[in-house]
């Protein structure tokens, strides 16, 4: 049996360059508890929610208007056995233009239904991508996480994040 990895899909009216803006504004659609960078190639950024999930990206690809991807450099879950579940995972924005409107497919390379996360993850990411990305894109304004006081300060200067 093949795993299958998350992916999910929308539709929007607006460009592929407003798309791709709204992608790297990940303060705007995922959470205000962002530290670091998440604009360019090599960005690295920290996302935190309360006690419960941690993890280190690195932007690795980017093609303006067309595709982004960031790689999981660390994780940690306080909800799995297995605390690094996504460390290594892709997580991959792929912009296309279909019949007139602009196609975001978001696929997280990695996260199958045999992770103990998967339907969590899987009901956050849809959560994230078709309620709020897509209301960033389609209205300038998104639905994060709000900002919270540092409850993961210790992971996050461990990991630490480069200076520009």
């Amino acid at each position: 049996m093949e795993s299958k990895n998350f992916t999910t899909k929308i539709l929007v009216d607006q460009s592929p360059k407003e798309v791709f803006t709204a992608i790297n504004n990940v303060r705007g659609w995922w959470s205000e508890n962002i530290e670091g960078f998440t604009q360019t190639l090599n960005d690295e950024f920290i996302y935190h929610y309360k006690d419960v999930h941690v993890c280190k990206l690195k932007i690795v690809e980017s093609v303006p208007d067309k595709k982004v991807v960031w790689l999981v450099l660390e994780n940690q879950f306080n909800f799995t056995k297995d605390k690094n579940e996504w460390k290594g995972n892709e997580i991959v924005f792929e912009i296309s233009v279909k019949d007139g409107k602009t196609q975001l497919e978001f696929t997280q390379i990695g996260l199958v239904p045999e992770y103990e996360c998967y339907t969590v993850c899987q009901d956050a990411w849809s959560s994230y991508i078709q309620g709020s990305l897509k209301n960033l894109i389609t209205t300038g304004k998104g639905n994060p996480n709000t900002k919270e006081n540092d409850l993961n300060k210790e992971l996050i200067e461990k990991w630490g994040l480069p200076n520009k």
